[in-house]
């Protein structure tokens, strides 16, 4: 069957913001994947990787923040582009002054600020120039870029040394900066592409009411279900290679494999998540009070059972299945709000939430696990993802049906 013009144009954007973002999570998981190669000579330890790991999400927390917002009022061209080739040259010189603290926690939080350029313009775009179930898809996509980042940063780790790998990913960084230019500027001028469709609403008076909207689209409950999923799929996710290496005793160079393995297999909770979000009847709150239960069950079945190879498939699957919740947040809800006027701005500040939550428990997490091991960490994690399970429960919210339907029932339409 021949895609329409619409179909032809959502898939040519889906692909084009996907690989963007993929090269954007390979940068970003990157540091996570090479942990253990920098701390195994002991030329660095987990105290200098975790304060690294901390200045960067506190800066890409802001960086989401404020270009969200600006994201709002700039073309994606110029804000993805820029993002992307910025980045590649802090990334780059991260590496090369590392050994100097104070100059190596700048460049990093910088790549982190720029690497924030990226994802809400996206979304925007992508919410605007899309009809719903397409822009649901294209989110789906570069949704699953953000998870399939993880073990292609662990491919990078396991092939080469750990500067020679931020040197490979700054050039991919670099390369798609000028792949999206190209591209987003054909797209602008073929009508593919046009911005500030959806207007903010206003008053009588003129005044915004885009707070008020978001408001009603519950963005409270969502901030919320944002900071949980923020610390399980980037601070969890970040000590993983750790957590192989010195919990469960593998070697250095298996922690390395594994990891990648394992993060490829957690990269598939999108697919998995909208497929039973499909059969769900698109009951979004259903989907991620089912996966944040499961979740829930596989962190507890941490806590109990050792054998190394059990535990190892008990962490992926906590961890794809609190993926899954978050992927509903991202490819389902926040493409959902266009009609606010402000989808840039509200996806930076839920981005923002979600990693200012994961660079807090980053920070934590290092020293927790000298100190209260990793067996209590893992009730930490626990309880994370059983606060998610609170707040997607039927009667923690007062449900908004006319709001809530509105968005679905058009993706229903257009099916």
């Amino acid at each position: 069957m021949a895609l329409s013009k619409k179909a032809k144009n959502a898939l040519f954007i889906g692909v084009l913001c996907s690989i963007s973002y993929l090269a954007v999570y390979i940068a970003r998981n990157l540091l996570s994947a090479v942990s253990v190669d920098m701390t195994e000579n002991g030329a660095f330890d987990n105290g200098y990787i975790g304060t690294l790991s901390f200045v960067y999400l506190i800066s890409y927390a802001v960086g989401q923040l404020l270009n969200g917002l600006i994201g709002d009022k700039i073309k994606a061209r110029y804000m993805i582009s820029l993002g992307l080739l910025l980045a590649g040259v802090t990334n780059f010189i991260f590496s090369r002054v590392a050994e100097n603290i104070a100059l190596a926690q700048v460049a990093y939080a910088l790549t982190g600020f720029f690497l924030a350029m990226i994802y809400g313009p996206m979304t925007k775009v992508v919410a605007e120039n899309t009809e719903p179930h397409h822009a649901t898809r294209c989110s789906l996509g570069y949704t699953f870029s953000s998870f399939f980042g993880s073990p292609l940063a662990g491919v990078l780790a396991a092939a080469f040394a750990w500067q020679s790998a931020f040197a490979f990913s700054s050039a991919i960084l670099v390369v798609m900066a000028i792949v999206c230019f190209i591209f987003f500027l054909v797209m602008e001028k073929r009508g593919v592409v046009r911005y500030n469709r959806y207007a903010s609403p206003k008053t009588e008076t003129g005044k915004s009411q885009s707070v008020k909207r978001l408001i009603e689209h519950q963005i409270i409950k969502f901030s919320i279900i944002s900071i949980v999923t923020g610390v399980v799929r980037t601070s969890v996710v970040f000590w993983l290679p750790k957590y192989i290496n010195e919990y469960l005793k593998f070697s250095s160079t298996e922690s390395e494999l594994l990891f990648s393995v394992c993060t490829l297999v957690i990269a598939l909770a999108a697919f998995i998540a909208v497929f039973v979000y499909e059969r769900a009847k698109r009951n979004m709150d259903f989907t991620m009070l089912l996966f944040f239960s499961l979740s829930a069950l596989f962190f507890a079945g941490l806590y109990f059972i050792h054998h190394k190879y059990v535990n190892l498939v008990l962490i992926v699957l906590a961890i794809l299945c609190s993926n899954a919740s978050a992927s509903m947040l991202w490819s389902k809800y926040c493409p959902s709000l266009r009609d606010t006027g402000v989808v840039s701005g509200a996806t930076g500040f839920l981005d923002f939430l979600s990693y200012t939550g994961a660079a807090i428990a980053t920070k934590v997490f290092a020293g927790a696990v000298g100190t209260i091991g990793w067996g209590n960490l893992i009730l930490i994690w626990l309880g994370l993802v059983v606060i998610g399970v609170i707040i997607t429960l039927p009667f923690t919210w007062k449900k908004q049906p006319e709001l809530a339907s509105t968005f679905a029932g058009e993706d229903m339409e257009e099916q």
